[in-house]
């Protein structure tokens, strides 16, 4: 006979599981020493030790090898277990696939973002319209997430890509997260949908002249310095503000692909240039 140490080298495992294994009744020692505790093997439970790791290898768990290992179980029982455990399998590597599709996606995206926009960028572009789904509400920057959310789920069940692009308009900015700010959050769809006495549908106008600046940003917290930078280079290039017409920023990361605290976004304003 061999005691637990001995058995557990012979078979390949630790201690910890021939102890596993006796507490769930799948191999329990020849023999226990009454006064020792010590628990002792045969050579032939070796071949029960083997089965166990035959079945864990085939992905089978504890519990389902059970009847296999320990009961009158026919041919029959241990096709029905394994074909039941070749299907679940069978949906383990689909959802894998699936994971891995979603990867090779967004590492498809981040690639494309690189190549598309250089953080700390400033340049005069034209912005075309698009049509969006939008809420405008007064409230303080620390419940825009509500308030995004509830847009996105608002678009979701009427179809639409609730992660598509992403516009904040500021009609109003307080400087503080607690303070009110006149928000409006918009996002681009690809049909005209039903509106409600929340959502406007409408055609975000373009504009003809704007300043941008490709930055990082995190619209939940307040020293975001994007706007400020921005007016800085504007007033450095000649240029000045339009009138009234509300700034607004560009979200160029999806919520989804989010990898850390802050996303590449574009702060735009429209601007003329100043006549001397």
């Amino acid at each position: 006979m061999f005691k637990i140490g001995a058995f557990a080298k012979l078979g390949g495992v630790t201690v910890k599981t021939l102890r596993h294994y006796d507490e769930l009744g799948l191999l329990k020692p020849a023999r226990v020493d009454a006064e020792s505790g010590y628990r002792y093997y045969t050579a032939d439970q070796l071949l029960t030790l083997r089965r166990i790791t035959g079945f864990k290898e085939q992905g089978l768990t504890l519990e389902e090898m059970r009847p296999l290992l320990i009961g009158p179980a026919s041919p029959m029982d241990a096709k029905r277990t394994l074909l039941e455990k070749r299907k679940e399998l069978e949906q383990q590597i689909e959802e894998a696939q699936r994971q891995i599709t979603e990867v090779d996606e967004r590492l498809g995206r981040i690639a494309r973002d690189v190549m598309a926009v250089k953080e700390g960028t400033f340049l005069l572009r034209k912005v075309e319209p698009i049509l969006v789904a939008s809420i405008r509400e007064t409230l303080p920057r620390s419940q825009l997430c509500l308030l995004l959310d509830e847009l996105k789920r608002y678009v979701g069940s009427h179809g639409e890509e609730p992660d598509g692009g992403l516009t904040m308009i500021w009609h109003g900015r307080a400087g503080c997260g607690e303070e009110l700010s006149d928000i409006e959050v918009a996002i681009s769809i690809s049909k005209s949908i039903q509106s409600s006495g929340r959502v406007m549908i409408y055609q975000l106008p373009g504009i003809e002249e704007a300043a941008s600046y490709i930055h990082q940003c995190n619209p939940y917290i307040d020293d975001c310095k994007a706007i400020e930078a921005l007016r800085g280079w504007i007033a450095s290039e000649g240029y000045r503000p339009v009138g009234q017409i509300p700034f607004r920023e560009i979200y160029l990361t999806s919520d989804k692909d989010i990898y850390g605290q802050y996303r590449m976004a574009e702060a735009v304003v429209p601007v003329e240039q100043i006549l001397i």
